[in-house]
């Protein structure tokens, strides 16, 4: 992967991120002023919660937990496996007023009846194993929303290795390891230590295939501006984000 590496790359790098910044956009403030389960899920995805128990794998600090948890679920719990976002969100949600509605850990042995997961399967180190404990999680007759990305050849695909368009395609691991390193104090050696496990749409749909679960509905969303120009051929530099909804075989 990658051309460019080395001294000079890392240097590259360095001068164009100036400082560690990247083009990638800030997820965190993507969805300011709006709802990101209605925005990537449909405005219908408030009746399907409705007095159901629903997990979030890869809750974050929390925030969809607490907007379901207020906006009619019976229950919601949120799974992560970093204790430090957990006791955020767990903060949150007792500030918000709808703790004895929610919790928040690194596993449970309830079941649920739907199971979401936003912008986390480009990141599991293990997707397959995910789609396992999702399954043993799930009620017979429930399902799982999933949607994420940017996928790995989006111009965007390298997250925080995106300094520019297609950066994280241009250079080498190695280099755009050690320039992250730079900035980062982790330890992380390679990109897939770092939490990016460079998901692509076809990766993602062999995962479920050999996984417990069947697409009933699946979609690459285009980039609005490669629209006119996507297809199943072109699908992994043009695709914006993947979203599907998983049921049991």
């Amino acid at each position: 992967m990658g051309l460019i590496g080395g001294t000079f790359g890392i240097g590259l790098l360095n001068y164009a991120s100036k400082n560690g910044t990247v083009g990638y956009p800030d997820v965190a403030t993507a969805y300011v002023g709006t709802s990101k389960l209605e925005v990537l899920l449909g405005a219908g995805i408030w009746d399907e919660i409705r007095g159901k128990d629903v997990f979030d794998f890869g809750c974050g600090t929390g925030k969809q937990v607490i907007e379901m948890a207020g906006r009619g679920a019976r229950r919601v719990v949120g799974l992560d496996n970093n204790p430090r976002l957990l006791e955020i969100a767990q903060r949150r949600a007792a500030e918000t007023g709808v703790l004895d509605r929610c919790t928040f850990a690194t596993q449970t042995d309830e079941r649920a009846d739907l199971i979401l997961s936003l912008d986390s399967f480009e990141h599991f180190a293990d997707p397959a194993a995910i789609l396992e404990a999702m399954r043993g999680l799930l009620k017979p007759d429930g399902c799982v929303h999933v949607s994420f990305g940017p996928t790995w050849y989006h111009p965007y695909g390298g997250h925080f290795y995106s300094v520019f368009p297609f950066a994280h395609l241009l250079f080498t691991e190695p280099a755009l390891v050690r320039w992250r390193a730079l900035y980062k104090v982790d330890g992380a050696r390679s990109i897939e230590e770092s939490g990016l496990n460079r998901m692509t749409v076809r990766r993602f749909e062999q995962y479920v295939a050999a996984s417990p679960f069947r697409f009933e509905r699946f979609e690459a969303v285009p980039i609005r501006r490669l629209a006119p120009i996507a297809n199943r051929v072109t699908r992994e530099f043009t695709t914006a984000i993947v979203r599907c909804r998983l049921v049991p075989r």
